[in-house]
């Protein structure tokens, strides 16, 4: 497995040095548009790297990853793709539907794996998810309807919660459909949901503490680029607000939240690396058909609910991947 020393010293090379060797072949250049610093990803590029080397590719032999990331301003991802599309790339490796969009919109005709992205063909990312027919294939991560399974388990946990706040960013067309999803299922479950608008984190401190001071008594965190970035922050703000939430990804429960549901976002970068592996053959992303996830998990802190008071129904410990105390 590579290590984490070696992955970041790869990654974060921006050109590679001369081979020594004039037939030895150019190595492939992947270029990763993310959505967190590098020493923040470091699970999921561990299962990207381990996919490629059992596709026989070598990081820094067969291939070299120039690695870019918004760090929570979605904005950046134009300057971004546009600043590594400049870098001779073989092919781009995105995660999220901000970052997808402004690898296909600079143009070129560079193929496009995304490793998670929402919604492709809401977006028009892909013309359909057998025949994706542009430059743009990989996986969906499918994430919108999971924000009202996120909201009805954090009632069965909290079920005297009556308000909902979703953090939302109405400028990432996938964060916008997330809302959507949760705004029309919250009337079953007997809750009123709220749209709490952050577009950057500058507004992220005033957005949370206003809505709880409006009532807001329960929160719903995706995985907007700008929630990623601030994990930290989200998590000490609902420990010292005392309000339950309930996350995307197992890395803000492993890190103090209550609660996650979603995909399983390793397993998602080991199964990017097969389509990278495909263009860098020679297949065209045009004809790769994109998989949908396939992998989730419920992952519940048992310590934090015990702090918040709750209690955790039985049937959701056994529904459950796993409990950390």
């Amino acid at each position: 497995m590579t290590s984490r020393r070696t992955f970041l010293a790869g990654a974060l090379a921006l050109t590679a040095a001369p081979l020594a060797a004039q037939d030895k072949p150019a190595l492939k250049r992947i270029g990763m548009l993310e959505t967190l610093p590098i020493g923040a990803n470091n699970a999921n590029l561990v299962e990207f790297h381990k996919g490629m080397s059992e596709l026989g590719h070598e990081e820094g032999k067969t291939y070299l990853v120039l690695y870019r990331s918004a760090e929570g301003r979605g904005e950046r991802f134009p300057a971004l793709a546009a600043e590594l599309a400049k870098q001779k790339l073989d092919v781009f490796l995105t995660r999220g539907t901000p970052a997808t969009i402004a690898a296909r919109d600079i143009g070129g005709g560079i193929p496009i794996v995304a490793s998670a992205v929402a919604d492709p063909l809401e977006m028009k990312l892909v013309a359909s998810l057998e025949k994706p027919g542009g430059n743009v294939t990989g996986l969906t991560s499918s994430v919108n309807e999971l924000g009202a399974k996120r909201m009805e388990l954090l009632k069965a946990v909290a079920p005297g919660i009556k308000r909902v706040g979703a953090l939302t960013n109405p400028d990432n067309p996938a964060s916008a459909a997330s809302w959507k999803v949760i705004e029309g299922a919250a009337p079953a479950l007997g809750l009123q949901a709220e749209a709490i608008d952050v577009r950057k984190p500058e507004e992220l401190e005033d957005g949370l503490e206003e809505a709880v001071k409006n009532g807001v008594d329960a929160l719903i965190i995706g995985l907007e680029t700008l929630a990623q970035a601030y994990q930290n922050f989200i998590l000490e703000f609902t420990a010292r607000s005392r309000v339950p939430a309930a996350f995307a990804a197992r890395s803000f429960v492993e890190a103090g939240g209550l609660l996650s549901y979603g995909v399983f976002y390793p397993n998602m970068y080991y199964r990017a690396a097969s389509y990278v592996d495909k263009v860098l053959k020679g297949a065209k992303a045009a004809d790769l058909p994109m998989e949908r996830a396939s992998k989730f998990e419920l992952v519940i802190n048992r310590k934090t609910a015990r702090a918040l008071k709750l209690t955790i129904p039985p049937d959701l410990f056994l529904r459950s991947d796993e409990v950390i105390d």
